[in-house]
């Protein structure tokens, strides 16, 4: 049986663009290097507002206001299922990587999911039928 992650991640955006991050070097290739929504695990107990707030904090130093669910999805990967549960986050403080080997501003109309990890697609796809131009 595999095991069955809770991730809890922030939608941000910024003067019409979305906030992403990129993954460095992962013992799991398929999301090496591949954009996606700053967060994390959510831990025993934890509410997922409160989680995505910890891990921007722990992650990004960054402080944000925890608004809406924006959308959830599952996905199984090969080694383990995750599911994400992304908020709507307003940035209220600058942000350092601590984790991540980059990141980027996209314009809804930029997005490709292909670049992202794959649990995160089929929202980013969502996100650019919504938003994009």
């Amino acid at each position: 049986m595999k095991k069955h992650v809770q991730v809890a991640a922030a939608l941000i955006f910024q003067d019409g663009k979305l906030l992403a991050t990129k993954r460095g070097d992962s013992p799991y290739p398929y999301v090496a290097h591949k954009y996606e929504f700053a967060g994390g695990k959510i831990e025993q107990g934890e509410r997922g507002e409160d989680a995505v707030k910890r891990e921007l904090k722990e992650e990004l130093d960054m402080d944000v206001c925890v608004g809406n669910l924006y959308a959830s999805d599952t996905y199984e990967y090969p080694d383990f299922i995750i599911t994400l549960w992304l908020y709507e986050c307003e940035m209220r403080s600058a942000f350092v990587l601590k984790e991540h080997e980059s990141y980027r501003w996209f314009a809804p109309s930029e997005l490709n999911a292909d670049e992202w990890a794959p649990a995160d697609a089929e929202i980013v796809n969502s996100i650019k039928r919504v938003f994009g131009e």
